[in-house]
């Protein structure tokens, strides 16, 4: 398999002194997590995109599919599909706004917190396992920059 080239950051050196871009990095790195994400996730039958949507939703129930859509980082009609195959494994329900009588809400059902509590700890060792060589000040760095990262260009 063919890699893809390492680039530098536009004005950030030349790609020998820089190394790879830190965009091809953070890219490479998603991709690594979804995929060990993905294998931890198997047993349950749901995927990691799933998985996201369950965590979303344990933080704040009761959002419509658009909002739970866009919190997960999958469009609309991916979430459509998502909320069908979850709800038909009882992992999420829809229920009337009370807002809004003509739209639904999703909603976390128990089988869903009960699957999420089962995969809180193996998630919480896949992350420590992507930070080992940092220690817990650089821990705490890493995050601030990320979401510095993504306020920058939200």
């Amino acid at each position: 398999m063919k890699r893809a080239p390492e680039r530098s950051v536009e004005g950030a050196g030349s790609a020998a002194e820089a190394g790879p871009s830190l965009l091809y990095l953070l890219k490479r790195t998603e991709l690594v997590v979804r995929a060990r994400l993905e294998e931890l996730l198997k047993p349950a039958g749901v995927t990691a995109l799933q998985y996201t949507a369950l965590t979303v939703l344990e933080r704040h129930d009761g959002v419509s599919a658009a909002q739970l859509a866009r919190d997960s980082f999958v469009t609309a009609q991916s979430m459509a599909d998502m909320v069908r195959a979850l709800e038909s494994r009882g992992l999420v329900r829809r229920e009337p706004n009370p807002s809004n009588r003509r739209e639904k809400v999703i909603r976390l059902a128990e089988a869903g917190r009960r699957l999420l509590a089962d995969y809180a700890e193996p998630a919480r060792l896949l992350e420590r396992r992507m930070v080992a060589d940092l220690g817990p000040a650089d821990v705490e760095r890493f995050r601030d920059v990320l979401k510095s990262a993504h306020r920058a260009l939200s």
